[in-house]
């Protein structure tokens, strides 16, 4: 049975762009336009943009939203004073990663949690039933689109005023009224820009006019790779715990929240196994779902355009952690050698 795809405000757009258009996550989302390694390339010399209007927004308002959040959320909300944004992780009661999130912290009493696309419905659910009197939730997905805008050039080619990472301010641009975050997935500077659904394209228009060249999925999927960010769904799952995922710095554990307890005790006694960066020693492009020898599996693997090497993330036993350590993956029914490196593989120069 044929299920229909969903398409952002952009889908016309990106039909006139000529972009290869694929399923994700319930969409029909560019993939590329010029081609991943160009796309990737403006990025990390330039600037390019995203529609990530796939994205879910909740809504937390109320005099007890605090109090929510504090509860579901592994961050210690209360730090997060109007006007910042904190990178977070929504867990559940076995302390494994429901989903990874950034809250926006609108005023006092209202918060704004951009979730990812795949997990939008599950996530409102999981909220809205632990909903508290004094608290209101509510999926406003629709009522948005987001553009991201990342690269070295990003913020000086949109006009704006610099300002600090995870940090949000309304701008106008171009005529639109919009929610600009210091935030994004690349690894660069930049930033993502909410505005209401109906303004999108004019939006959209604008930003490619001042010379900033449209990026599709693979980009984005290369570019968060080489910056080590977790993708959710592959990196990091309901069935992942943060420690085992070096995302242990989100969590304060010294509050209650949703699996703190499975947390403080795997931080106590040492993960059974950690995620871990490597580069191919050999030629061959890691993917996920690939064996590790020893007990090991690839949970996101490419060829970088920045190293020109192949790249990947991956769990393996403690034992095998460590930097340098030499790895076995079977590519294809071959074992092909691989190393563990420090994390991320590329950092941009501040």
């Amino acid at each position: 049975m044929s299920t229909t795809l969903l398409r952002t405000p952009l889908y016309d757009r990106h039909l006139a762009l000529g972009a290869r258009l694929v399923p994700f996550a319930g969409w029909e989302m560019p993939v590329q336009y010029a081609g991943v390694i160009q796309e990737h390339r403006a990025v990390r010399a330039d600037a390019g943009v995203f529609d990530v209007s796939h994205m879910g927004e909740i809504e937390v308002e109320g005099p007890r939203a605090l109090g929510l959040l504090q509860s579901l959320l592994a961050s210690d909300m209360a730090k997060v004073e109007p006007g910042r944004a904190r990178y977070t992780l929504l867990t559940n009661e076995r302390g494994g990663i429901v989903d990874d999130l950034i809250a926006y912290r609108l005023d006092e009493f209202r918060w704004l949690l951009v979730v990812n696309a795949s997990n939008r419905d599950a996530d409102v659910a999981w909220i809205k039933e632990r909903e508290i009197s004094g608290s209101d939730v509510r999926d406003v997905s629709d009522e948005y689109a987001l553009l991201a805008v990342q690269g070295p050039n990003a913020i000086e080619k949109l006009g704006l005023p610099e300002a600090p990472w995870n940090t949000f301010a309304e701008e106008e641009i171009d005529g639109v009224q919009t929610m600009v975050n210091r935030t994004g997935y690349t690894g660069e500077d930049g930033c993502e820009i909410l505005c209401m659904a109906e303004d999108a394209p004019q939006l959209w228009d604008a930003v490619l006019e001042r010379g900033v060249a449209p990026c599709g999925l693979g980009a984005r999927d290369t570019l968060r790779l080489e910056a080590c960010l977790a993708l959710h769904g592959n990196d990091i799952t309901p069935d992942t715990d943060a420690i085992s995922a070096g995302l242990g710095w989100t969590c304060a554990l010294d509050k209650e929240f949703n699996g703190v307890e499975t947390l403080r005790r795997i931080k106590s006694e040492g993960p059974e196994q950690k995620l871990v960066a490597f580069t191919m020693e050999e030629r061959a492009i890691p993917r996920r779902g690939m064996a590790i020898a020893g007990g090991g599996r690839v949970t996101s693997g490419t060829h970088s355009p920045t190293l020109d090497v192949g790249i990947g993330m991956g769990y393996v036993p403690t034992e095998q952690a460590a930097v340098d350590t030499q790895l076995e993956i079977d590519v294809r029914g071959k074992p092909r050698r691989a190393r563990v490196v420090k994390k991320p593989f590329y950092k941009r120069e501040s």
